[in-house]
């Protein structure tokens, strides 16, 4: 096919040229080698495409029809070629990433403001969910990068640490609690407990970590979004089990207040996944280094 692709570049050139030894000059070939090549091509399409004269050649009624074929699949050829080059050189392409709301909002909005910044032709899609489901897209290809809470190590996986985050218990300011006691785990298990949904990995990785000491979590309170469990603390309804870097925020306003603790519960990190030998688009592979570099930097 490769072949067959060049005899079709030199018989454009021809056909446009009028003249086999324009055609030759700008081809940077033989004349003979043009002549060669018309020849080779129709007889492997078996019919005459051009007809000599006293200034060149012109297309046949066969050579016309195929020449409009071919001008038309040069032009889309090079056109590929072209947005491959400015996708490249990041003129244009598209970047989907896949990450909870939180986390786009808590740590990749400053991110992400100053790499559309820096190339604002590149379009970014975002679709949320979180870490088992954003995980799954990257697996199946929907997405081309994705933040994950803690996954799990795989071999079809490549990690990069990007946000250390810390479990707490929080409670409004008000709430009937005494803020200098150092409660237990035990003690922390008693209260009135509001909790994300059991599928959120915040949740999944609390109750593993009760489960090791021996206790379950009986939550009065299950809710998908974070911002409403919030809400709910800050009210009074109960002790919300969170991550700390989430609540900065309302911490440094006073609305919640942490609970002091005998214990500590082993920090998660918020992971860029990627999967590995899989080639990053252009702009996929500039956005994960930008992310590195950044976070490198400090």
């Amino acid at each position: 096919m490769s072949v067959k692709l060049e005899l079709y570049r030199v018989f454009k050139e021809v056909a446009e040229a009028g003249n086999i030894t324009a055609a030759a000059q700008t081809l940077f070939i033989s004349q003979s080698a043009v002549s060669q090549s018309i020849k080779q091509l129709e007889a492997e399409l078996q019919t005459r495409l051009f007809a000599r004269n006293s200034r060149g050649v012109t297309l046949t009624a066969d050579g016309r029809m195929l020449y409009e074929y071919v001008r038309s699949a040069m032009g889309l050829l090079e056109t590929g070629e072209e947005k491959l080059s400015q996708s490249r050189d990041l003129q244009m392409g598209h970047l989907t990433i896949g990450a909870s709301d939180t986390v786009t909002s808590q740590f990749l909005l400053p991110y992400l403001d100053r790499f559309h910044r820096q190339y604002p032709a590149i379009h970014i899609q975002i679709i949320s969910g979180r870490s088992h489901k954003v995980l799954g897209l990257l697996q199946s290809g929907k997405v081309d990068i994705a933040f994950a809470s803690t996954p799990q190590e795989g071999a079809s996986l490549e990690t990069f640490p990007c946000l250390a985050t810390h479990s707490i218990f929080v409670a409004g300011a008000e709430y009937p609690c005494d803020f200098d006691h150092v409660y237990t785990l035990e003690e922390i298990a008693r209260f009135p407990l509001i909790l994300l949904e059991r599928k959120a990995s915040s949740r999944l990785y609390l109750e593993k970590y009760f489960l090791q000491n021996g206790l379950h979590l009986n939550p009065e309170i299950e809710l998908g979004a974070r911002s409403l469990l919030v809400d709910l603390a800050a009210i009074g309804f109960g002790v919300a089990g969170v991550t700390e870097e989430f609540v900065r925020r309302e911490l440094e306003s006073g609305r919640l207040r942490k609970l002091r603790t005998s214990f500590d519960i082993p920090p998660r990190s918020v992971d860029l996944c990627v999967l590995r030998d899989v080639p990053l688009t252009s702009a996929a592979q500039r956005f994960s280094d930008f992310i590195r570099e950044s976070l490198r930097r400090g």
